[in-house]
């Protein structure tokens, strides 16, 4: 499914939307969810709770979206979370360097390189604004933070661009109250904010935007005893590495040192499993380890966690080992104990962290589920069940002889425990396919046998089946069919 199509399908149905788009002062980067993107991100993260956090045990806190000056001074966001930018010296455009210079010959350089290269780089390629084709000012670096001004003194503070950092401020405290025991994984679901220099394809960059990280704090000396690791030992995985992708398990992963040791190994299995059950094409994603130019500062070993998508491959999860870079720093600028007990080991623990981007992968889901039914002559949203934003559809055939009457009672009765839609309007058909097209899995019609026998039919939205079952099966069978499949019963009715 193209791009535009996904794009398209979105606006139309509402699931998302461009932010104050009444108004020709709106700014790029900010988008917002209508009620069925809801119910879609919601379903996301019930999934990532469920396979990720209780799964492994991990702790969650909801922490401040703004923080002090003094937090991104240790965390070293004030020095080194900048973008490369050039300004055009006649109509005052303002260009990622690193980006113009792919559009313009196909260089790809990356965005840590000393200014002067950029400048040497466009000097020798003659390289103009693309929109006026004037000259630019010599490049330079661009801070993404997004500073607020609080109280009438107007203390200077910031937009978290990240949701860990108040995972690494709060841990003396949650390891203590918690009775904390290495390793020790603390999570965080919410919203942050970068002010990308220009920000495109709808949810795919955005100004704010949601992350879901797991930071796990970690005794490096006891890796190789980490025993979860037989977990996921020999969960397959595909992993690029210079410019070749591999399909291995994860033991033969960490066997060929392609993965450092069993401790990080066990994280990407575990997200390989949970992203096999988004309903994403596995054949088209990877684990890409990342060079030592391309990795962040705080990181020694990166993998990003990508997926093939209409716009290229596509970064949903970044999984960085941050050694003890984040609690070093900020234990020296707040002068607190971070050394913790491990055995009787006293140490300064170390840190993996997954980093999830939810907008990115939401997108990435509904490219992949997307499809052109054109034998049914049909728009198809084949998401799995537990993830869509709609369980099931209640309709009536006819709205007389009682029927309408009892398609309300049907609904009320199971509206409570299901996110249902209630739909009375058009022939039965065109409502069928207005179910499908969000990705309802299931559709429940009462027609004139229900007042007989107390049964209605079950339509399947996959293969299109039906079956007839009693009233009283209803919940049973929504519960067995949509439930996660970590703790799913298998279910005697196939899609």
């Amino acid at each position: 499914m193209e791009y535009n199509e996904v794009m398209k399908f979105a606006l139309q149905k509402g699931f998302y939307f461009p932010s104050c788009d009444i108004y020709s002062d709106k700014s790029a980067g900010f988008w917002e969810y209508g009620p069925l993107g809801v119910n879609f991100k919601n379903n996301f993260i019930d999934l990532w709770r469920s396979e990720l956090i209780r799964r492994d045990e991990v702790l969650e806190i909801d922490g401040s979206q703004i923080m002090s000056k003094s937090v991104f001074t240790a965390s070293g966001h004030l020095t080194n979370f900048a973008d490369p930018i050039i300004k055009c010296k006649e109509c005052s455009s303002t260009f990622r360097v690193d980006k113009l210079l792919m559009e313009k010959i196909n260089i790809n350089i990356n965005e840590n390189e000393p200014l002067q290269k950029y400048d040497e780089i466009i000097t020798k390629n003659n390289i103009c604004c693309t929109k006026c084709n004037g000259k630019f000012f010599n490049s330079s670096r661009f801070n993404m933070m997004f500073s607020i001004g609080i109280g009438p003194e107007n203390e200077v503070a910031y937009l978290r661009p990240e949701t860990c950092q108040s995972i690494f401020v709060d841990f003396p405290r949650l390891f203590k109250t918690m009775r904390g025991k290495l390793p020790f994984g603390i999570a965080q679901i919410g919203k942050s904010f970068r002010n990308e220099i220009a920000p495109r394809q709808s949810i795919l960059r955005l100004r704010e935007f949601y992350q879901a990280e797991i930071e796990i704090f970690c005794n490096p000396n006891n890796f190789n005893s980490f025993t979860k690791f037989s977990q996921v030992a020999n969960t397959t995985i595909r992993l690029y590495v210079d410019n070749k992708t591999k399909t291995m398990s994860c033991k033969e992963a960490v066997d060929s040192k392609i993965i450092p040791n069993i401790f990080i190994a066990y994280y990407i299995g575990l997200l390989t499993e949970f992203y096999a059950k988004t309903g994403i094409d596995m054949s088209k994603t990877r684990f890409r380890k990342l060079s030592d130019d391309e990795k962040a500062f705080y990181s020694t070993s990166s993998f990003d966690f990508e997926v093939k998508t209409a716009v290229g491959w596509l970064e949903l999860v970044a999984c960085n080992y941050r050694t003890n870079y984040d609690l070093i720093h900020h234990a020296n600028v707040s002068k607190e104990n971070y050394y913790v007990l491990d055995g009787e080991d006293k140490i300064m623990p170390h840190v993996f962290e997954i980093s999830m981007g939810i907008d990115r992968s939401l997108y990435s889901i509904l490219e992949h589920s997307l499809k052109n039914d054109s034998g049914n002559k049909r728009t198809l949203l084949a998401l799995q069940p537990y993830l869509s934003p709609i369980y099931v559809g209640v309709l009536s055939l006819l709205k007389k002889d009682g029927l309408e009457e009892k398609t309300n009672e049907i609904y009320t009765q199971i509206k409570k425990k299901f996110t249902v839609f209630l739909d009375h309007a058009g022939t039965i058909g065109r409502r069928y396919r207005r179910l499908d097209e969000i990705g309802a899995p299931f559709a429940i019609t009462i027609d004139y046998q229900t007042l007989k026998d107390q049964t209605v039919t079950m339509r399947m939205r996959d293969n299109m089946n039906q079956i007839r079952i009693q009233i009283s099966e209803i919940e049973k069978f929504l519960t067995t069919n949509i439930l996660i499949p970590h703790n799913a019963i298998k279910s005697k009715y196939p899609r």
